[in-house]
């Protein structure tokens, strides 16, 4: 067990390592910092003065080697744009990603598990086959036009729900949420639905997969011979069965939604991380670039580490399975 986790934690540094050094390839290539902080009245001499302090004279290792260290510190600097720390100004928008995120993998559970058990008990009926066409649309269509279709419909036609923004928000403590206002829970629905739509068509196809795989085994064909209810059996028997890669999958999915939901959060006007880097990007505000994508980079780290981690604990056999 010691060395599958040293070999994990060994694979996640280098990992980080290598995302690192993309976000430092960024800051050295993707404009002059001096020129994005300074006004065009700066002389040469303060010029100089702030390339010395940013270390940009510095030799290319020597200045890899301060960004990991910094980085590993949670310093990436401060702002161009805002001059403010790119770290509190991350940690800022957080919960409101977090809670987008949250919200979505729920309503892809809710939804998608149900609907992986309907079109394969009832494989062969009308609606399943139908359930299993939408399903394809649902993975090919992107994430923006299925945001604009909900805000057409709810918004604009119905006007049941707000197409921007996030709603009126409560702090407690560092955190603020929005989940606790009225405003904020009807503000959170249609952005969560967009984005939980590629994830449910996902959790739909995986149940479907497990459920018909399952029900051919031997110990369902027992039950139904002891004559269990089907009820019993799909519901109890084989989908406690099927859940474990449902599980797997969903904990693996959340960075990803984390990382993708700036498509989202662009569309909705979402004040999250996503929009965030979006801003970044468009006023080429490097430090907030970078620090995006190391912490993005980290959870999707750890996450894919806990999970490894736990199947290594639940099965031992997996220990040894890299050797």
């Amino acid at each position: 067990m010691l060395a599958f986790l040293i070999k994990r934690t060994a694979n996640a540094i280098f990992v980080m390592l290598s995302v690192s050094f993309i976000a430092f390839i960024i800051f050295r290539f993707v404009g002059d910092p001096v020129e994005l902080m300074l006004n065009e009245q700066a002389t040469q001499a303060q010029r100089d003065a702030l390339r010395a302090k940013l270390g940009l004279d510095d030799p290319f290792i020597v200045q890899f080697t301060t960004f990991v260290k910094n980085a590993a510190q949670g310093d990436f600097g401060i702002s161009f744009r805002n001059q403010q720390d790119v770290l509190a100004m991350i940690a800022e928008r957080f919960p409101a990603t977090f809670e987008l995120v949250i919200v979505a993998t729920l309503i892809s559970l809710v939804v998608g598990i149900p609907l992986g058990v309907i079109t394969a008990i009832h494989r062969q009926r009308w609606y399943a086959e139908t359930l299993q066409f939408t399903s394809i649309i649902g993975i090919s269509l992107p994430s923006f036009v299925v945001g604009i279709g909900l805000i057409l419909i709810f918004s604009v036609w119905l006007g049941w729900l707000p197409a921007f923004g996030r709603g009126e928000t409560v702090d407690l403590g560092w955190w603020s949420t929005g989940l606790l206002t009225p405003s904020g829970r009807l503000s959170i629905i249609l952005p969560a639905l967009s984005l939980s739509l590629f994830q449910i068509t996902l959790v739909m196809r995986l149940v479907r997969a497990e459920m018909l795989e399952v029900l051919r085994t031997d110990f369902i064909k027992f039950a139904r011979a002891r004559g269990i209810p089907a009820r019993t059996i799909h519901f109890r028997h084989a989908l406690r069965n099927c859940l474990m890669p449902v599980v797997t999958m969903t904990a693996m999915q959340i960075g990803g939604l984390i990382a993708f939901a700036l498509v989202t959060e662009t569309v909705f006007q979402w004040p999250g991380m996503g929009l965030l880097f979006i801003q970044a990007v468009t006023f080429v505000d490097v430090p907030i670039m970078a620090g995006y994508l190391c912490i993005v980079a980290l959870i999707f780290v750890t996450l894919n580490a806990l999970v490894d981690i736990t199947y290594a604990v639940i099965d031992p056999r997996l220990r040894g399975a890299d050797k």
